[in-house]
């Protein structure tokens, strides 16, 4: 099949990640088996509960006991199935409710770690149950649990400067406790990002096109594209120019806001699969609208695809771990704080101007038509980087070396 605009795909029976050894696990210098509080408000069902849910799966598969509290826990019907009923070892999901209405989920004791994300504020009668000041019940007297502030991902210099650092409470019930900011981040000098310890065996064993069979979805002689984005104001310009593609191209959309999005601008039809041609002549573009799948299902949309776009932060970590070109949705601020935030991952990234430039129109950071994508320097580029951060521990083995120091 000629396909001038991705020679490179067609040579390829599915997207295979960037070769890399499956190494050990490093130890961490701690007694497996801590008992955790998380705390997660969800702002975006995808973002924020997403990162919560895998730290908590990483902690449990390590052996530790984890309650995560968070105040919309629905997302994790479909994100993580199993999860409200209790049925994933090691994990205890509570809904986040006021503390004088659960007075019988307070802890026994506090627990040996405790984490809020992303700025959650726990309220101070919460505190209170986690920092009791006299000797607990039962008469002994515990130590406070480590408290870790969990921030957000980015890549700008200030995070390298402020990762570990101490925040002291200075009012409230929980004067004088100690609370320690967590980075993630790209660099060595960071909390660096969540990868399972499996992951690049999972990976190995990955068939991409078995995987898409399943759902209905054929990938053959196609150029697979997956679409998590909020609402780029580059996507209309994106679209027409996929209906022009010189070779059958498959836009595998995420459900939610891409969905709604899409369709906003695509005709429908009824097909049984919800996959149709677009409506636009002789088109080679064919749109396949996607039911929420689970963090696994979703990280193997991105492992099959030979492109994937992605918004937030969780999304992002998976599509680098899936070693594919990628094109990233930053999360809009009102004081365009996100357009520093999002040249500070580019350079990191060591993006070629093309997906420099692509990255900026998509996210309307600059005018102009979007770039052809250069897939061999893309994918490159972002091979290079996942090899970078596979040289570096992973966020939850740095967590766990943190709490071992702290306690």
């Amino acid at each position: 099949m000629n396909c001038p605009g991705a020679p490179w795909f067609l040579n390829m029976a599915q997207p295979g990640p960037v070769d890399a050894p499956v190494s050990p696990p490093a130890p961490v210098g701690h007694t497996p088996g801590l008992r955790w509080e998380i705390f997660c408000r969800v702002i975006d069902n995808h973002g924020d509960i997403g990162v919560c849910w895998r730290l908590c799966a990483d902690l449990a598969e390590r052996g530790h006991r984890v309650r995560l509290w968070v105040d919309d826990p629905s997302a994790l019907a479909w994100m993580a199935p199993g999860a409200l009923q209790g049925l994933l070892p090691g994990i205890e999901v509570r809904h986040w409710m006021r503390p004088d209405r659960e007075k019988e989920n307070a802890p026994a004791k506090p627990p040996d770690v405790l984490v809020e994300a992303f700025g959650c504020d726990i309220e101070e009668e919460r505190l209170a149950q986690l920092f009791p000041n006299l000797p607990a019940r039962d008469g002994t007297e515990y130590a406070p649990p480590v408290w870790i502030n969990l921030e957000y991902l980015s890549a700008e210099a200030w995070v390298e400067r402020c990762h570990g650092l101490p925040s002291p409470v200075q009012r409230g019930l929980a004067k004088g406790q100690v609370k320690t900011f967590f980075f993630p981040g790209f660099r060595a000098q960071t909390g660096g990002l969540l990868r399972e310890r499996d992951l690049l065996a999972r990976q190995t064993r990955f068939d991409g096109l078995q995987w898409l069979s399943k759902l209905g979805l054929c990938g053959e002689q196609q150029l697979r594209l997956s679409l998590f984005c909020y609402e780029p104001v580059a996507l209309p310009a994106w679209l027409n120019r996929l209906h022009r593609w010189p070779c059958p191209v498959h836009l595998l959309v995420a459900a939610g806001r891409p969905t709604a999005a899409v369709k906003a601008l695509e005709p429908i039809d009824s097909k049984e699969n919800n996959t149709h041609p677009a409506q636009k002549g002789h088109s080679p573009l064919s749109i396949s609208y996607l039911p929420n799948l689970t963090q696994r299902d979703f990280d193997h949309l991105l492992w099959s695809c030979h492109l994937n776009f992605v918004r937030g932060e969780d999304s992002l970590v998976r599509a680098l771990w899936a070693g594919q070109p990628l094109v990233w949705n930053i999360y809009p601020q009102d004081d365009n704080a996100h357009h520093a935030k999002l040249e500070a991952f580019l350079d990191w990234l060591e993006a070629p101007d093309s997906l420099r430039d692509f990255h900026r129109i998509w996210n309307g950071l600059q005018p102009g038509e979007l770039p052809v994508p250069e897939w061999g320097a893309w994918r490159a580029c972002v091979g290079r980087a996942r090899e970078r951060l596979l040289s570096q521990d992973d966020l939850t083995t740095q967590l766990l070396r943190t709490v071992a120091e702290k306690r």
